[in-house]
């Protein structure tokens, strides 16, 4: 595979771009060429900045929505700009593939794939294909989901369900330095909280209502999101962190049971480290529903309970967490039932696989 050249597109949040950052070193490593074409101002253009040898390309881009907004006037005329960009860019380039891993970004770089005669091999992480996905889906070559039951939302031999991509570096953490990080000790069961960026507040506001009950029974490291950290309220059982990044692999190997909303990218890394959760999905009126699909996904699976936002009170998420626990070994039994497989090799090998069928 001397001398090929893959294409990665994906962006909008930084779930867009993970997998594409774990994927990149080892196409590099057997020698191929990498370009990336993202949007000109988005997160997606931050995460690739710092990596080696990647050329990156910024269009235009427009968000696409299901509510009225002035802005659905002048986005489309953004999208269709950008896809004469990714055309001429994907033209000049001639890649052998392109792989997408979504977000609005993605649909003109598809398009402009699709134009050139380039095979796209698409990536989802949700139960069910989100907006940009279902469009670019048709234009595709194959699409590879995290959850089996997304084959039956895709169209007829196209789906190639490969499971969940667990970043590298979560797979080394240690628990002993992790609390040595929050200074907390060995004595006392620790829970973590993550709000993540989006909807974060009312979890934030529920879990500071219940600090007193919950600190009774639990050190609580709280992942609070950018500027919702609350000063003052720092104790020897509570540490909160607008995030964590570089000892995050260590938080979570110290964590004994986890809060969280129902993004699929962590709530597969919390499956594979075996952490029992308490999934708070966005409600449908803060995004489309995906979430709460693989909430109960989880759910019906038992490697999760969940409690939905319109149910969330101090004392609701209090006893949720106590009962969840209380069970964590049942819920580990389950978790221990599903196959560790190495994701990301087969995904490297399929995307290998869809490069040759390029005419």
């Amino acid at each position: 595979m001397q001398n090929k050249k893959i294409m990665f597109t994906g962006g909008g949040s930084a779930g867009h771009v993970t997998v594409n950052l774990a994927l990149i070193p080892r196409f590099q490593e057997e020698g191929w060429s990498v370009d990336y074409i993202g949007s000109e101002a988005g997160i997606e253009r931050q995460l690739i900045a710092p990596l080696r040898n990647v050329k990156y390309y910024g269009i235009a881009t427009g968000k696409l929505r299901r509510y009225l907004d002035w802005q659905n006037v002048k986005d489309p005329f953004k999208v269709i700009k950008g896809a004469f960009q990714a055309y001429r860019i994907i033209k000049k380039e001639k890649p052998d593939v392109l792989f997408s891993k979504g977000g609005f970004v993605s649909v003109p770089v598809v398009l402009g794939a699709k134009l050139n005669r380039v095979p796209v091999l698409i990536h989802e992480s949700d139960l069910t294909p989100g907006l940009a996905n279902r469009i670019a889906i048709p234009m595709a070559t194959g699409v590879c989901t995290t959850f089996a039951e997304t084959e039956q939302h895709l169209p007829s031999g196209k789906a190639r369900y490969v499971g969940a991509v667990i970043r590298e570096q979560l797979k080394r953490g240690d628990a002993a330095k992790g609390r040595a990080y929050c200074g907390f000790n060995a004595m006392k069961p620790v829970l973590l909280i993550m709000g993540g960026s989006l909807g974060a507040r009312k979890i934030n506001q529920a879990v500071r209502a219940s600090l007193s009950r919950l600190t009774e029974r639990f050190q609580i490291v709280h992942l609070c999101g950018k500027g919702q950290v609350e000063p003052g309220l720092d104790s020897p059982n509570y540490k909160q962190y607008e995030y964590i990044n570089e000892e995050l692999p260590d938080v979570l190997a110290m964590a004994d049971v986890v809060i969280s909303r129902a993004g699929s990218n962590s709530i597969f890394e919390f499956l594979y480290l075996r952490k029992p959760m308490l999934l708070i999905p966005l409600t449908k009126e803060q995004s489309r529903g995906d979430q709460i699909l693989n909430a109960r996904s989880f759910q019906n699976s038992g490697y999760s309970d969940v409690l939905y936002e319109e149910q969330m009170t101090p004392e609701t998420l209090a006893s949720s967490v106590e009962a969840l626990y209380a069970s964590r070994g049942i819920y580990i039994d389950r978790m221990q039932l599903d196959e560790r497989k190495d994701t990301l090799e087969i995904l490297f090998k399929l995307i290998k696989d869809t490069a040759k069928t390029r005419k």
